[in-house]
């Protein structure tokens, strides 16, 4: 420090003190900071500061020391906002904080607790930078894990559970092989461990957290008690029985057949093996010895195959473990009837563990969340390069989120694919929101179009309806138009339409309103009409000049004002039907008073009657024996209706004179051929009552205008010939002088325009409108008849072969003529020694077969067999087709062992195999 002074170094007067300076005044703030404000360095400022916040001073104060020391010394003041930024962090965090602690309350006073919410709780709370670490979520954290702890516990002791039941249904099941003294010695610890096991199943099912449990675990264990009870339900009384008939010889056998056999050897009679043995003819060949190459070939290959599906099971692999599996399966159905117990009891385990692997998503849960990352990326990487549109874009998100919720059920949270997911989905969205905000446009215009459509129609009521009114058609139309144009007026929203549609309405009315004032009126006079229509169909006599005016008046009034289409229409139909039916009944009268029923006619009606009698009886024999009687009155009628025919064409023969060198002989002689008879020949029979000749047609010119005379025939207009055949004036020929009905197109001959429209005449009568529809109907009906009899006697048919089968009573099989057509008599004799015979065999095979020759559905289960053995048909290429051998396969099926489900898989291949 130099410090200066006024005084010249060089002058020789003496010093003068200076008056001392002024002290400056404290900071307001350094009695509350310990001086921070009034230190002379920065660091010993910032001491200052660290020491003044270790004593956690208020926010208020934190700010104004902020404030005043932030224009000072920035790096002193750096300590004081990082502990503004603390405390407004800890504020924010406090309100997360509380509203997650708010869910995780709800989640855990609900009575059922999703694993997947809880584990989604976590989540999102880290996600939303919820404090996890702090009460009170820490805590809450703790609690939810510790339900989802219990759930899956509950969920694991189901399963285990679940084993335990198969295993004491298989103890249950081995011990009825065995002596039933064994069963009986067993039967207390079995009763003891029953009983564990429905307490601990109702240990499981009393349980808090048991609704908890997932949908899947309840239905598995209800499964597991009801096939236990069943079992052990029918064992017990099956012990019972087989110790009261070791004590009485009397006793009934119990239903176990080890248990019958050994009590009906130890009452010294055979075995019912052995008394069916001895029965059966021929005996059946022993079971031949397995070959030990072709038993160690088998064993290698379930063994590989059941070793590469316990390694996919212990590592975990869900699809591979199925795949797995199934080819375990495929080599059981050739190999394993080759293999020990032990070998099959292992197989039987991991099939079970493959199972249950299968099922489970918490295995494959990472799986199925990167299918939906790889789904969701692909939104917009299509490979047609088009992208979905807004709505389909949206609901694809939809559903690939639902999905990706439920896959968190299945196992914890892999937030690395979750972002991805997320960042995917978020993408996609994009289009959505393009889509929303087109929509929103659209909307908007849509709307002012509607308004503007509303204003429209008020304008066009106060201006052009007043002059509109005599002419209702036009403003039908006009309203029609507007009605069109507000359908067609663009979608809005829900709420924007529920605004607008009571003012168009309001609107509309009052444009309306003439037009129906002017309908009701109309209406009225229209139901006048009707009731004055009424009246003219229910007099006595139809006064047709009446009807005509009343029909002139209904046209004016609807051309006038216009009405519904349907509801004109049916105004109209009312106003017609008392007139048409007055018409009707006119019309009806007078065919009534001309029409008579004929004999041959009653004959038919009375035969129609009879085999409608017959129909109803429901004989077949009956029934055959009418159609006869009918077809016979038929047969008759026509034979009838020729020999009236061959009258008519006799008598109406014409009887022009002979002339040589003329076309007359020919002529008559010609029509007495095409009669049938000679002409010089007279029947026997009564001549019938002569018909009235038909009155020549005359043609007049202009008879059917009015004004115009109609007395006086139309001259010729037939030009003459040279030749002979008519003159300039219209005069015959000479080819025409012999004919006694005038010129060519007379009645004599049957000329165009003659005598042929007296053909259905000469052919006789036709049956009358009653008699024919009575016989048609009496027909219909009997054939209809025929085939439901037949249905029931093929239906009768097959269920009596099905109670043969299960009875095993080849007396019970129907005839060879009750099976039909299809079934030979060696065939039904082949059935009938099948049933005669022990059941015996596998019929899986057989029933594929019958199934394949009558073209009928297979079940699920055997659908692979079906299509193993058509590939083996295919490849024998001289062997019988299923058709041709199905005689043989159902012998097959009906030698062997009857059960439900073969019976209806025989019964549908028999029922369409009987009728072909």
């Amino acid at each position: 420090m130099f410090p200066f002074s006024s005084r010249s170094k060089m002058s020789d007067a003496p010093e003068v003190n200076p008056a001392p300076a002024k002290a400056s005044e404290p900071h307001p703030l350094d009695a509350l900071t310990g001086g921070a404000f009034s230190a002379s360095t920065s660091g010993e400022r910032a001491s200052r500061i660290r020491d003044w916040l270790a004593t956690q001073p208020e926010q208020d104060q934190l700010q104004e020391v902020f404030k005043d020391l932030s224009a000072r010394d920035k790096g002193a003041a750096r300590a004081v906002r990082e502990r503004l930024d603390e405390l407004r962090r800890a504020k924010g965090q406090e309100a997360i904080a509380a509203e997650w602690a708010e869910k995780a309350q709800a989640l855990l006073s609900a009575p059922k607790l999703n694993i997947a919410d809880a584990m989604a709780w976590q989540r999102d709370a880290a996600k939303a930078g919820a404090p996890l670490s702090r009460e009170p979520l820490s805590a809450l954290k703790a609690r939810l894990a510790e339900r989802i702890k219990i759930i899956e516990d509950l969920q694991h002791r189901v399963q285990v559970q679940r084993e335990a039941a198969v295993l004491l249904a298989q103890r249950i099941e081995v011990l009825s092989t065995k002596p039933w003294r064994d069963a009986q010695a067993a039967l207390e610890v079995l009763r003891a461990d029953v009983g564990r096991w429905q307490e601990q199943a109702e240990t499981l099912t009393s349980d808090a957290a048991w609704p908890s449990v997932e949908a899947r675990f309840p239905p598995l264990l209800d499964a597991s008690r009801s096939q236990l009870l069943l079992v052990w339900d029918a064992f017990q009384p099956a012990v019972a029985q087989a110790a009261a008939a070791a004590d009485d010889a009397n006793a009934p056998l119990p239903p176990v057949p080890v248990w019958a056999d050994e009590l009906r050897v130890a009452r010294g009679l055979p075995s019912e093996a052995a008394a069916a043995a001895a029965k059966s003819e021929p005996r059946q060949p022993a079971k031949p010895k397995v070959d030990p190459q072709v038993r160690d070939k088998a064993v290698q290959a379930v063994t590989e195959a059941l070793g590469k599906l316990e390694q996919e099971t212990a590592e975990g692999h869900g699809k591979a473990s199925a795949g797995a599996a199934a080819a375990l399966r495929a080599v059981l159905k050739t190999q394993g009837k080759h293999i020990d117990g032990a070998l099959e009891q292992r197989v039987h385990t991991a099939l079970v563990a493959a199972g249950e692997l299968e099922g489970w998503q918490r295995w494959s849960a990472d799986q199925v969340r990167e299918d939906l990352v790889a789904r969701a990326e692909g939104l917009l990487k299509r490979p047609d390069g088009q992208a979905l549109g807004g709505r389909k874009m949206q609901e694809t998100l939809r559903q690939l989120r639902d999905q990706w919720k439920q896959a968190d059920q299945g196992g914890p949270a892999n937030h690395a694919l979750w972002k991805k997911f997320d960042e995917a989905c978020n993408a996609a969205h994009k289009v959505v929101e393009a889509w929303l905000e087109k929509v929103r446009a659209d909307a908007a215009e849509h709307k002012a179009q509607r308004v503007a459509l509303i204003e429209e129609l008020k304008a066009w009521t106060q201006d052009q309806l007043p002059a509109m009114t005599s002419d209702l058609k036009a403003v039908n139309r006009a309203l029609h138009q507007f009605s069109d144009r507000w359908r067609d007026g663009g979608h809005v929203g829900e709420k924007v339409f529920a605004e607008l549609q009571p003012q168009w309405k309001q609107a509309f009315a009052a444009a309306a309103a003439p037009l129906e004032n002017a309908q009701k009126d109309s209406v009225a006079r229209r139901h006048a009409m009707i009731e004055e229509a009424g009246q003219l169909g229910a007099a006595p006599s139809l006064r047709v000049d009446a009807v005509k005016s009343l029909q002139q008046r209904w046209q004016a009034e609807a051309q006038s004002v216009p009405l519904d289409r349907k509801h004109e229409q049916k105004l109209w139909d009312a106003f017609r039907k008392p007139i048409d039916e007055a018409f009707n009944r006119k019309t009806t009268e007078r065919e009534r008073a001309t029409t008579e029923m004929s004999a041959r006619d009653r004959a038919v009606l009375d035969a129609s009657k009879a085999l409608e009698a017959a129909n109803a009886s429901g004989d077949a024999q009956r029934i055959r024996g009418a159609m006869a009687d009918l077809e016979s009155a038929l047969r008759s009628q026509a034979l009838g209706d020729k020999a009236a025919a061959d009258k008519a064409a006799k008598d109406n023969a014409p009887a022009a004179p002979v002339e040589s060198g003329s076309d007359a002989t020919e002529n008559v002689a010609s029509d007495a051929d095409a009669a049938g008879a000679e002409p010089t020949t007279a029947a026997p029979e009564a001549a019938p009552a002569p018909k009235p000749a038909p009155r020549p047609v005359v043609a007049v010119r202009g008879d059917d205008r009015p004004g115009m005379r109609k007395d006086a025939p139309a001259p010729a207009s037939g030009r003459g010939r040279p030749d002979g055949r008519g003159g300039r004036d219209g005069a015959r020929g000479p080819r025409d002088a012999g004919r006694p009905g005038g010129d060519r197109f007379g009645a004599d001959r049957g000329g165009r325009f003659g005598g042929r429209g007296d053909a259905p005449e000469a052919r006789g009568p036709r049956l009358g409108d009653a008699a024919f529809r009575a016989q048609r109907d009496a027909i219909e009906h009997a054939q209809a008849a025929l085939r439901k009899l037949a249905a029931q006697a093929h239906g009768e048919a097959l269920t009596q072969v099905l109670s043969a089968w299960s009875q095993r009573d080849p007396a019970l099989l129907p005839s060879a003529q009750e099976l039909g057509g299809q079934v030979n008599s060696a065939t039904r004799t082949a059935w009938a020694q099948a049933l005669a015979s022990a059941p015996a065999g596998d019929a899986s095979q057989s029933l594929l077969r019958l199934e394949m020759a009558a073209e009928v559905p297979t079940p699920a289960e055997q659908l692979s067999d079906r299509r193993a053995l058509q590939l083996q048909l295919l490849t024998r290429r001289n062997d019988p087709a299923p058709i041709q051998t199905w005689g043989q396969d159902a012998a097959r099926v009906l030698a062997s062992a009857s059960d439900d489900a073969t019976a209806r898989r025989l019964q549908n291949a028999l029922k369409a195999l009987l009728r072909k």
